[in-house]
């Protein structure tokens, strides 16, 4: 009979040898296909014990894609950090120094950075966006020293021996190392309180609930779901979830305290749930929401978000179609005020692998896995960008036209300034990826590994990229003509 080891938050780890994040999924999957199940010996299974903390008092209904009132200027800045380990990081990061170099026009803010409202992360880029949502400005400073230039790989088990095939074959090989490496080395301890309503930028950090197959959007919609306290929870698990590659690591695992809490669901997830016309990402994302707060899931398991959306574009998205109204979901105010709405996907991309396609045998067994892994991720996310590009251009337009159909005295209640006119709204959405800087710069970046440790140079390669991603762009420079 196997034996269950779950694997403490104060568990040791090792510290032999390093792989890349994809590069130890890939040799796992090798490893599987080249030694049987037999020869591994034992069946231990392995899994992480939950983290967070029950809600012991009901907080406001919140829904996710909300978007706060704030920061009184005209212009809403949305970005979002696609996954790809230290690779997307800092490419990431180099879109942020390129916004500080921006003067903003606002008395209260010193730049662009100053300004971003939103930041989503994925895997890697979710590192770079809590960061940033922790830090704000303080960020620039030392995330380069303190992340980019460290090898978070560090303890991570990576020996090739017959355990870790084991720990693979039943979980993850490993549990929570790089969750306690991010926690002690970089976010010194800092649970979701620090992204308290009002603080700005609002972060989003993604991962993906493998059970529903939906996204998870860490925040109060799904912790009040879950009966559970989202500003206890460290901000370092949730990065962790966001990056766990399967089988090289054992999902992040939460639990659920059904009953626990008179916190209720926001309407629009029942209305969701009901309603056969409703989008497909909408009711799944409802429907896997109810169950964390009916009692028919006893535990949430969360791996790499990259699975099912690599942009972080959910969050967004689910925001714009649980709308009801025609600003949802900005408010009635923050609608009346903006003029200029930039969303930034910051693209580190997945490059191509292998050398098979130029023989007539191949793949074999490993690159097809590895192929059919990349396949699935590129397909959706390229379909996943295009889709979002229309639903925003179609929200646009909605909120447009509520504000010409407002009465002069609702205008004059949410405080349009004089000479306001009411189809002053204009919306930009631009993918910065490695194709906008040259075939030359483009092919160097691309052959950089997607691990989660790098040398200098391709770090400082990669933070002046996607410096110069954003300053080539046209959309850019459009939305900054018109602040």
């Amino acid at each position: 009979m196997c034996n269950r080891i779950a694997l403490q938050r104060n568990a040791g780890y090792s510290k032999a040898g390093m792989w890349g994040i994809v590069n130890l999924r890939f040799r796992v999957f090798r490893l599987l296909l080249s030694m049987s199940a037999i020869a591994v010996g034992g069946c231990a299974s392995v899994y992480n014990l939950p983290a967070n903390r029950p809600l012991l008092s009901p907080v406001p209904v919140q829904d996710v894609g909300r978007m706060d009132p704030s920061f009184d200027d005209d212009v809403l800045l949305m970005l979002s950090f696609s996954g790809g380990g230290t690779r997307a990081a800092a490419f990431s990061f180099g879109v942020l120094q390129e916004l500080d170099h921006a003067r903003s026009g606002s008395k209260s803010a010193k730049s662009l950075l100053d300004r971003v409202d939103y930041v989503s992360g994925v895997s890697g880029g979710s590192i770079t966006a809590a960061y940033f949502g922790l830090k704000q400005r303080a960020a620039l400073a030392d995330f380069r020293e303190r992340f980019l230039l460290r090898n978070a790989e560090e303890n991570l088990k990576t020996a090739v021996t017959l355990a870790n095939i084991g720990r693979a074959l039943n979980g993850g090989v490993n549990d929570n190392q790089f969750s306690r490496w991010l926690d002690e080395n970089l976010f010194d301890g800092a649970t979701f309180d620090a992204f308290a309503a009002g603080h700005r930028p609002r972060v989003w950090i993604n991962a993906s609930d493998i059970y529903n197959r939906t996204p998870f959007v860490f925040g109060p919609v799904a912790f009040d779901a879950l009966c559970s306290d989202i500003r206890s929870y460290k901000i370092a698990d949730a990065v962790a979830a966001s990056a766990a590659v399967p089988l090289a690591f054992a999902p992040i695992v939460l639990e659920t305290f059904p009953g626990g809490c008179s916190t209720r669901l926001p309407d629009w997830i029942e209305r969701a749930r009901h309603n056969p016309d409703a989008q497909p990402l909408l009711r799944s994302f409802a429907e896997s929401t109810a169950r964390y707060h009916d009692g028919s899931m006893k535990y949430v398991k969360l791996l790499d978000g990259g699975l099912v959306d690599n942009f972080g574009l959910s969050g967004f998205s689910i925001g714009i179609l649980a709308a009801q109204r025609g600003h949802d979901p900005m408010t009635e105010k923050q609608a009346v005020r903006v003029r200029r709405i930039l969303f930034l996907v910051v693209d580190a991309g997945r490059g191509l692998s292998g050398n098979w396609a130029n023989s007539l045998d191949g793949p074999s067994g490993t690159e097809l896995v590895a192929a059919a892994a990349d396949t699935a991720i590129d397909a959706s996310v390229r379909l996943s960008y295009a889709a979002f590009s229309t639903l925003l251009a179609e929200w646009s337009a909605k909120v447009r036209r509520w504000r010409c159909a407002l009465s002069p005295a609702d205008r004059a209640r949410l405080g349009a300034p004089a000479g306001w006119k009411c189809d002053d709204l204009n919306t930009f959405i631009e993918r910065l990826s490695f194709e906008r800087l040259g075939s030359d710069r483009a092919a160097a970046l691309e052959a950089v590994a997607t691990r989660l440790t790098l040398p200098a140079d391709q770090v400082d390669l990669l933070i002046e990229g996607g410096a110069l991603a954003l300053r080539n762009s046209k959309t850019y420079q459009a939305f900054r003509s018109g602040i």
